[in-house]
């Protein structure tokens, strides 16, 4: 499965996205594009002992050892083999895993404003679920937060805030910094991370326009001059409402807030798309989950 470089996803600031619509059981979700390498028939799995319980195994995909995770079994939906199941190859975090879903719908392009972030009353069963996306009038699918499923299988990849220590202690706690992250799990890891190299300043949004409306008050503000007030910008890419890339080329083109250093710390952050984050103005750029170069980058631009 290639993606088109010409497409709009590769435009700045747009606040769109292609997603790839799955189904499991009867209920519709959806992965991101840019996550995507590959869709593939599954291939013979050789099981893994000690492994996590929604894990296969692994397969040999052109050489490369890939694990395979059940969706179905890490949503608790029922896990049953079907002819239509395909492998849906993922890259997060520098790691290719896949995950076996029980077919593959179609590819739909939508806008961040089309996404709602879920609540107990909508979708109280999907513990994965980090949006709702409204096709249509009828039709809604389930954004799922593969980045939180992922750290659950290997927490390992979630990084580690004892690292944090290695970097010695600055004076940090001064310094004023706004994160945008619209998974529940990372903002907690950020908070941990921050607070613990010294950062004790840190306002958190859980998507990118709530953080746009907070730095728009400070522009608008003829009282205050933001860089005072906020000294930089963190934000992930994929969030509802708005993605990380729109908010940031929004602040680097508004003439109150252009000179506040934005940093995205996204998973989506490969060789191929690392120019759009340049086209959009980010000051830096931080695949997840390396903290400690996270944290050695905030220094760099606000110490």
């Amino acid at each position: 499965m290639e993606h088109s470089k010409e497409g709009i996803l590769l435009q700045s600031g747009t606040n769109e996205l292609e997603v790839i619509l799955f189904h499991i059981g009867s209920q519709t979700y959806a992965i991101n594009v840019l996550k995507v390498r590959e869709i593939i028939m599954p291939a013979p799995i050789t099981k893994v002992p000690n492994s996590h319980e929604a894990v296969e195994g692994i397969i040999n995909l052109r050489g490369e050892l890939i694990a395979v995770v059940n969706l179905a079994k890490m949503i608790n939906a029922p896990s049953s083999i079907h002819d239509s199941d395909r492998f849906i190859v993922a890259e997060l975090n520098q790691t290719k895993i896949a995950f076996r879903v029980h077919g593959i719908d179609r590819i739909s392009r939508i806008s961040w404003e089309q996404i709602e972030k879920p609540n107990d009353l909508t979708i109280s069963d999907q513990p994965y679920a980090t949006g709702v996306i409204k096709l249509d009038e009828r039709e809604m699918s389930i954004l799922l937060d593969i980045e939180k499923i992922v750290v659950e299988i290997n927490p390992a990849l979630g990084g580690s805030a004892e690292s944090i220590k290695m970097l010695g202690h600055r004076e940090r706690s001064t310094k004023k910094i706004v994160v945008a992250e619209d998974s529940g799990v990372l903002r907690a890891l950020l908070k941990d991370t921050l607070t613990g190299a010294g950062y004790d300043n840190v306002t958190f949004f859980q998507n990118g326009k709530e953080a746009w409306e907070y730095l728009e008050n400070y522009a608008e503000d003829e009282t205050v001059r933001p860089t005072d007030k906020v000294h930089l910008l963190l934000t992930d890419i994929e969030m509802p409402q708005m993605d990380g890339h729109h908010l940031t080329y929004r602040v680097k083109n508004h003439p109150k807030l252009k000179d506040i250093p934005v940093i995205i710390f996204s998973s989506l952050i490969t060789e191929d798309l690392y120019h759009k984050g340049e086209s959009v103005g980010a000051s830096a750029q931080i695949s997840k989950p390396d903290l400690v170069n996270l944290v050695k980058e905030i220094d760099k631009f606000i110490l």
